[in-house]
């Protein structure tokens, strides 16, 4: 599961997201401060986050799940990525993902997306109370 979050669109932003097994038990929580952003560019620092440490734990096959219906309809090729900042993100996203045997990318409620959501603005948190910190993990 991956989450954004800016407060102001652009505003101060985070991203979110859970490594879970084959049997949803959470294996790794992720979440890091990104500065000023809008929440569609924070959507996808989450998802490159996530897919950087599925990579570093070895896993080789992964269902990605996002409540960003614009990130999700990009990356299944549905809806094309017309802003150029988005565009970087959405080619290093492509890139990563390619290096996978397999992978879905699925689109959930809100409500199903609340943990990512969580330590999506627990970053921001963090950062806005002075603990600014590259990758803080819990």
């Amino acid at each position: 599961m991956v989450d954004g979050a800016s407060r102001g669109n652009p505003g101060e932003a985070g991203c979110g997201g859970v490594i879970c097994d084959e049997t949803g038990a959470v294996r790794e929580e992720l979440c890091r401060y990104l500065g000023q952003a809008t929440n569609n560019v924070a959507e996808y620092e989450a998802l490159l986050m996530g897919l950087e440490a599925v990579r570093r734990l070895g896993v080789r096959r992964v269902a990605i799940q996002s409540d960003s219906e614009l990130l999700v309809r990009q990356l299944n090729g549905q809806y094309r990525v017309k802003d150029e900042k988005l565009r970087k993100l959405y080619e290093r996203a492509v890139t990563l993902l390619r290096r996978l045997e397999a992978h879905r990318i699925i689109h959930v409620p809100r409500e199903n997306n609340r943990l990512a959501d969580r330590l999506a603005n627990r970053a921001i948190d963090r950062a806005l109370k002075g603990s600014r910190g590259k990758g803080i993990k819990d």
